[in-house]
């Protein structure tokens, strides 16, 4: 047996012997799931997500039970492509079926700030404060997602907590574009998020608006937002997978992200 088939069958082992946990970061995709609110000016309002039954054998009779899915290309846990933002238009190998396939499997560095949004809902992610996490966890990998932990998916059950506008204007936590400029220098894969979106609330008044988008897809970086479980992930160590489907010319799919993360016990 080659060197390439044991790294995969020593693989298994740690999978099957659990010494690799497998995490879900996905919330569940339905009607409930809370859709983005489209700031007036910037775009059509996306249709809430449904299923309609094409036929079920509960109660047509026959074999098979199946559905009829509506929802947005960016709904629920999702993932954005460089091509979802205009500066990233331009971009080759950008859309969901095109993008590299080796592209969708990185490690992952979590920063933990939960506890600075329990105590500011408008919590900012600094460059600072990346700086400070590199000073205690090591320089951000090339290749590497950054995930931002802010404790914001216990919200996700309750659509108005988890969009917090309050009179028209989102109050989640978000990135600066220092910090965003930051993971780009880095050449982190992407930036992920708890919250419906990967910009801050408030982003339309920085500079450049929205930077986690404008910024970060511009250089053809990924973005993920709705993301579940983080509190489950070390600082470093862990490796996500995460393939969004094989839409034609696709901005961005829903996506089941899995993180595969070693076992301390």
């Amino acid at each position: 047996m080659n060197t390439s088939a044991n790294l995969l069958s020593n693989l298994m082992a740690c999978l099957n012997q659990g010494d690799i946990d497998v995490v879900d970061l996905t919330h569940t995709l339905g009607p409930a799931t809370p859709m983005i609110k489209v700031p007036e000016g910037h775009g059509k309002q996306p249709p809430q997500t449904s299923l309609e039954t094409i036929s079920d054998y509960r109660e047509d009779g026959g074999y098979a039970r199946w559905s009829t899915l509506t929802t947005a290309e960016h709904s629920g846990t999702h993932f954005d492509t460089p091509s979802h933002w205009f500066t990233g238009k331009d971009l080759e190998a950008a859309t969901t079926d095109t993008i590299a396939v080796k592209r969708f499997v990185a490690p992952a560095c979590v920063i933990d700030c939960a506890k600075d949004v329990s105590e500011d809902e408008d919590f900012i992610l600094t460059a600072e404060r990346l700086e400070s996490w590199e000073g205690e966890h090591g320089r951000i990998p090339a290749g590497s997602w950054v995930l931002l932990h802010s404790g914001w998916a216990g919200r996700f059950k309750d659509a108005d907590k988890f969009l917090n506008q309050i009179d028209g204007v989102a109050h989640s936590p978000g990135p600066d574009p220092d910090a965003v400029r930051l993971m780009i220098a880095r050449d982190a894969c992407g930036y992920g998020t708890e919250t419906i979106g990967t910009d801050h609330g408030n982003a339309n008044q920085f500079d450049p608006v929205f930077p986690a988008h404008n910024l970060m897809h511009g250089a053809n970086k990924f973005g993920m937002s709705s993301l579940n479980n983080l509190n489950k992930l070390p600082p470093t160590g862990a490796v996500i997978l995460t393939a969004p489907l094989k839409i034609v010319d696709g901005s961005g799919s829903p996506l089941r992200v899995l993180a595969f993360v070693p076992n301390a016990a």
